[in-house]
């Protein structure tokens, strides 16, 4: 599977073959399907289209994606950006889209986001027994500061603080041009 990144403009997956995933920027219309992604993905501990829709509301501190693969979302990303600080909100990829590079995609491109916004350091939370997400992040800088018990409600789940510093700086930017190159191919 090959994966294209469109500008991010809002117009929509730029026409490609249907095994192609094209990241495009989420918008409204997309949000019935994230819902219904995010519970086949998160199960209980699932957002809700509401909370999807709050943070879209949030245009000046926030920019999520979705991956189209055959006019379908296989996957979605979240940040948020406050002065020289962004935040992972949410990365979700489908079942039967996972190990295909599209969180990475989505991850690196919510990276170079916070960059150009100017975001020196990223901070996310992710749950203790997903290894896989763990590993992702730390091929992407992240090191875990933590533990928060519970952080995950309602299912009462324990989740890792992790962080990424220094995303400003150039080679930070060629770490995420070297692991998305792995994907890239």
């Amino acid at each position: 599977m090959t994966i294209r990144t469109d500008p991010v403009t809002g117009d929509g997956p730029t026409p490609g073959r249907p095994d192609e995933v094209t990241l495009v920027r989420l918008r409204w219309w997309h949000l019935d399907h994230v819902a219904e992604l995010e519970r086949d993905i998160f199960a209980e501990d699932a957002w809700t289209a509401e909370l999807f829709w709050s943070e879209l509301a949030h245009r000046e501190t926030r920019h999520y994606l979705a991956a189209m693969r055959g006019g379908r979302i296989v996957g979605y990303g979240g940040l948020a950006v406050h002065d020289d600080e962004s935040y992972v909100q949410t990365v979700g990829v489908s079942a039967d889209a996972r190990g295909n590079g599209v969180g990475t995609r989505l991850l690196v491109a919510l990276l170079r986001h916070a960059r150009m916004r100017g975001a020196h350091r990223c901070d996310l939370e992710v749950r203790t027994d997903n290894s896989t997400a763990q590993a992702l992040y730390q091929r992407l800088g992240f090191v875990n500061l933590g533990v928060r018990k519970g952080y995950y409600q309602p299912s009462g789940a324990d989740a890792y603080v992790m962080s990424a510093r220094r995303i400003d700086s150039h080679d930070y930017g060629e770490l995420l041009d070297a692991v998305e190159s792995t994907v890239s191919r």
